[in-house]
């Protein structure tokens, strides 16, 4: 069994399907949220795909390694407190894992040549936190799941 996320989720066997299940959370966050905010993310998600179509895929692809990278220190002490519910974990550090998490995506953002994709980012970031921490138990069952075939 695996120890690690870059173990776990960078395997060149596994990535293909560790990127199309992160693309899968991505699109069931955004369908989930509601409201008037929830409007501004699915208005924002279809104006970046429309963009570009395929970067969803693309974009968790590019981001993998750093996302695994600040995700790492989180997997490292779950797994030194005995393991369980990846999910329940990183949701009892919702604030620090979205923080590391949206660091990632702060840097990704800030180096793009498009305007289109900046202003887009710029317009989502303020709620970015608080929809981060919403995924957290979703993508800590996607880990789970990747670790147990691992």
């Amino acid at each position: 069994m695996a120890d690690t996320l870059k173990e776990i989720l960078l395997d060149s066997s596994r990535r293909p399907a560790v990127v199309t299940d992160l693309e899968t959370l991505v699109d069931e966050e955004v369908s989930d949220k509601g409201g008037v905010s929830g409007a501004v993310i699915k208005t924002g998600f279809a104006a970046v795909k429309k963009i570009k179509p395929g970067i969803i895929g693309s974009a968790v692809d590019s981001l993998l390694d750093d996302f695994t990278a600040a995700l790492e220190p989180f997997y490292a002490d779950f797994k030194g407190q005995g393991g369980g519910d990846f999910g329940a974990y990183l949701s009892g550090r919702g604030s620090e894992a979205a923080d590391a998490l949206l660091s990632v995506t702060d840097a990704r953002a800030a180096k793009s040549s498009r305007d289109s994709i900046k202003k887009v980012y710029e317009k989502l970031r303020p709620n970015g936190k608080k929809n981060v921490e919403e995924a957290l138990p979703r993508l800590g069952k996607l880990i789970d799941k990747h670790a147990a075939a691992a």
